[in-house]
C-alpha cells in the first residue's frame, strides 16, 4: 500500500504544503522578525526587571533592543549574501521597520493590558508566560501585515529581490 503524504483532506489553513508561496514567505519573514523581536524583548524585559525599572523604561528598552536585533538579523543575512554595508542597512530598514513596529505595538500592548504582567518579576511564572503569549499574539497579528506588504513588493520582498540580484535564488534567507 502506497503511503499518502498529501494533506488534501485537511482545511486549507492547515495545509502548509498547499499554502501559497506568498503566505509561506510572510510566515518565514514574520518568524525572522519574531526571532529578533523576541531576543530584544526578552533581554529588555529581563534587564529592566532586574534593574528595577518602571513600565516606561522597560518598554522603551525592550522596543529599542527588539528593533536592534531585528535589523541586525536581516543586516547579517544580506551581508552574507554579498551586499555592501550601506545597501545592507537600507535593505534591513526597508524590510523590517513595519513588521517590527507592528510586532512591538501588539506585544507591548498585550503586556500592558494583561493584569499584573508588567509587575511580575523574573521569578514569577506570570512574567515568562505573559511574555511568551504576547509574542505569540504579535506573531499571529503580524503575519497578515507581512503578507500584505510582500504582495505589494515591500517589506521582506525587498530582501528576496536583493537575494535574487546577488545569486541567492531570490528565496528565503532565514
Amino acid at each position: 500500500m502506497a503511503s499518502d503524504t498529501s494533506l488534501s483532506n485537511t482545511p486549507r489553513g492547515y495545509n502548509i504544503l498547499g499554502m501559497s508561496s506568498s503566505w509561506k514567505t510572510a510566515i518565514a519573514a514574520t518568524l525572522h522578525c519574531l526571532t529578533g523581536c523576541a531576543i530584544g524583548e526578552v533581554l529588555g524585559m529581563v534587564l529592566a526587571t532586574w534593574w528595577g525599572w518602571g513600565n516606561a523604561g522597560s518598554i522603551v528598552l525592550s522596543v529599542v533592543l527588539a528593533f536592534f536585533f531585528g535589523y541586525l538579523l536581516t543586516f547579517s543575512g544580506v551581508r552574507r549574501a554579498g551586499l555592501d554595508v550601506p545597501t545592507a542597512v537600507r535593505t534591513a530598514l526597508a524590510a523590517d521597520t513595519i513588521s517590527i513596529l507592528v510586532m512591538e505595538i501588539v506585544d507591548n500592548g498585550t503586556l500592558l493590558v494583561w493584569p499584573a504582567a508588567m509587575d511580575a518579576t523574573l521569578a514569577d511564572l506570570l512574567f515568562w508566560v505573559s511574555l511568551a503569549v504576547s509574542l505569540a499574539v504579535a506573531f499571529v497579528v503580524t503575519v497578515p501585515v507581512n503578507h500584505w506588504m510582500i504582495g505589494r513588493g515591500r517589506g521582506h520582498a525587498v530582501v528576496h529581490e536583493m537575494h535574487a540580484g546577488h545569486g541567492m535564488g531570490g528565496h528565503d534567507h532565514h
